[in-house]
């Protein structure tokens, strides 16, 4: 099933998102691969992920967010969940006055920003508890974007066999999350796809591949640990 991942744009405030939200809901929102999630209080709702949420202020965010909100969604036809980027520490507090409904990580090099280490998923995720928001750690295979970053190598981290992928999954099971995102696209220049791969060249660029591994290896491991967290999850609520 599908969410939708709404990037920043120019002049992106609480009466773009209502429009947006509303036209995504009204053209897509009867398609049985839209997805919708159920709540504590037993409602099926969109989710929609919000990158780069902090660049607004929390006070313009609280008017689509909050029920009192001057341009507010909740309790409408429209209402949903609405997923914040935590970057920084300080960012779950905005995150909470904004009227989101939780947050995520989004970053798949563990130490690259406050949120997206794992040693600090447990305190996020007691913060979360203690305010209604759901915490969602993102987990990702492996990071290297130097063939278009070349200043960024400090950032890259090797997948170590699918080792690396593995580690991150255990972190996010720790906290007994609600949800685990996967911070993955086929865009192989920063390498966090999980794809199947072959060795690949072309001209200077020489593609990663996952040897002496099959060429489907992340899948699996995707396989595994999704099983794993579904059984997990299942000793959590009894």
């Amino acid at each position: 099933q599908v969410t939708f991942h709404i990037e920043p744009y120019k002049d992106r405030d609480d009466r773009s998102m209502y429009h947006n939200v509303k036209y995504i809901i009204d053209k897509y929102g009867g398609h049985p691969a839209f997805y919708r999630h159920k709540t504590s209080t037993g409602r099926f709702l969109p989710m929609f992920y919000v990158y780069d949420s902090y660049v607004t202020i929390p006070e313009i965010w609280a008017n689509l967010l909050t029920v009192s909100g001057s341009q507010t969604i909740r309790n409408t036809p429209y209402d949903a969940l609405f997923i914040a980027l935590l970057v920084e520490e300080r960012h779950k507090h905005d995150i909470h006055r904004s009227g989101f409904d939780g947050m995520y990580t989004y970053f798949a090099t563990n130490g690259f920003s406050y949120g997206s280490s794992h040693h600090n998923w447990a305190s996020l995720k007691a913060f979360c508890d203690s305010n209604n928001l759901m915490f969602i750690p993102s987990v990702g295979p492996g990071y290297i974007d130097t063939s278009i970053r070349p200043w960024n190598n400090h950032n890259t981290r090797n997948r170590v066999n699918g080792k690396y992928y593995e580690t991150a999954f255990s972190a996010a099971l720790l906290v007994r999350p609600e949800v685990i995102s996967i911070t993955s696209f086929n865009e192989w220049h920063e390498g966090t796809q999980i794809e199947k791969a072959v060795p690949k060249r072309t001209g200077q660029m020489v593609y990663l591949d996952y040897k002496p591994h099959k060429p489907n290896v992340y899948l699996e491991l995707t396989q595994k640990w999704s099983e794993k967290y579904r059984k997990e999850q299942e000793q959590w609520l009894m």
